[in-house]
């Protein structure tokens, strides 16, 4: 069976918005968190949160298309861009050939929560005509699509937190079941607005904690919380023969997905963690044995419950054999985004042979029985990254990623 091999890597984050800058920032275990300061969050509670800097949109678009574009779909089209561009892969393939599966959990709250406003206080005909194209979380497949050309199947993978997990795992299936030669997956979102922040404080998931160092801090003792995040990743999935003979960069193959459900709760996961074992070992399984040092770039949010399952899920699977380590330390939870940007970030651990620190976790909770890299990045000869992505709705992803050598 065919191989899928990653070509071309993109990311827009709180800690960087080109490869590079993520890349320095991620292994220096820098975090991008810093003070609400895009509404008085006196009454919320929450005081932090970890946007997206120094980018200026006006360098990325012009001003008619930025009247069209929701800022999600923004991070999404740069991030898709670059991992375009560094693969180099349109033009190199059929047009039907080549497919999109860049998605959102939320789609664009800022322009719906925007137009909505409009309609309260001037009426209908104040509107946008492109308030519903900017507002479906579909419209990034959509706009990648139209961009490049694909005209393979472009679709939106939506599984909350999970959704850009999925997306790659299934153009993984795409490529290897024959439907495609590659695919562009990836996903974003921009969803720090008051009214979101206000719904998962409510639900007790973001830390109150002010201070930025410790504010996220997963698998910590005192771990109290996510941090919200915002920005877009995206990865050229390719076949690897058609790779190899138009001579691009091969920086990993994605060997294994696994995609279970809890069928238990809304939002919190299964306490026994057995389907999100599953998942790992059905990725596993997929991507068959392999020597050397397993990373798990882990879904480590920073809440109490989600933390302690995952880890439990991981030492069964692991022991304490896995150095583990969770990209939202650094960058917040960038929901429908997480997945893409942490797989990108799985494929920058294997190329460094070393793996980035949770930023600001410290202490262990007495119960956790995992590996957790932290203070300052591990020097590792890694050779699998398996990266996991749990989303509300019970929703548990595992993609396993191997080093191309």
């Amino acid at each position: 069976m065919e191989k899928a091999v990653i070509t071309g890597l993109g990311v827009v984050s709180p800690i960087g918005t080109n490869l590079a800058e993520f890349e320095d920032n991620l292994f220096a275990g820098r975090h991008g968190i810093k003070p609400i300061d895009h509404f008085d969050a006196t009454e919320l509670g929450v005081s932090v949160y970890a946007p997206v800097k120094d980018l200026n949109p006006e360098e990325h678009f012009t001003r008619p298309e930025l009247r069209r574009l929701d800022p999600y779909a923004r991070f999404g089209l740069i991030a898709a861009r670059q991992a375009v561009a560094d693969s180099g892969i349109v033009g190199a393939v059929d047009p039907y050939r080549l497919g999109v599966y860049m998605c959102s959990g939320l789609g664009g709250v800022e322009t719906a929560f925007g137009e909505f406003e409009n309609l309260r206080q001037k009426g209908s005909r104040r509107v946008s005509p492109m308030l519903i194209p900017k507002w479906i979380p579909n419209m990034l497949a959509g706009l990648v699509a139209i961009e490049t050309g694909a005209r393979s199947a472009a679709a939106a993978h939506v599984a909350a937190c999970a959704s850009s997990t999925i997306s790659i795992g299934e153009g993984l299936r795409a490529i290897r079941h024959g439907y495609a030669d590659a695919v562009i997956c990836g996903g974003a979102e921009a969803v720090t607005h008051e009214l979101v922040m206000t719904g998962f404080k409510n639900i007790r998931a973001l830390t109150t904690v002010d201070d930025v160092d410790r504010a996220s801090i997963p698998f910590d003792r005192d771990r109290a919380g996510f941090v919200m995040g915002e920005g877009g990743g995206a990865v050229v999935l390719e076949r690897e023969s058609h790779a190899r003979a138009r001579g691009a960069t091969v920086y990993a193959e994605v060997s294994g997905y696994g995609i279970t459900g809890d069928a238990s709760h809304i939002t919190a996961p299964a306490e026994d963690g057995e389907a999100i074992n599953r998942a790992v070992t059905d990725a596993l399984n997929e991507a068959g044995e392999r020597d050397g040092v397993v990373h798990v770039n882990a879904h480590g949010t920073g809440t109490v419950k989600s933390d302690q399952v995952e880890a439990d899920a991981i030492a069964r699977v692991f022991g304490d054999g896995a150095l583990v380590s969770s990209t939202k330390s650094m960058t917040g939870h960038l929901f429908g985004a997480a997945g893409a940007v942490e797989a990108v970030a799985g494929v920058l651990a294997l190329r460094h042979k070393a793996v980035p620190p949770t930023a600001g976790t410290r202490t262990l909770d007495d119960d956790m029985r995992i590996d957790v890299v932290r203070g300052q990045a591990r020097s590792a000869p890694v050779s699998r990254v398996a990266s996991l992505a749990l989303g509300f709705g019970g929703h548990n992803v595992c993609l396993v990623i191997d080093s191309a050598d």
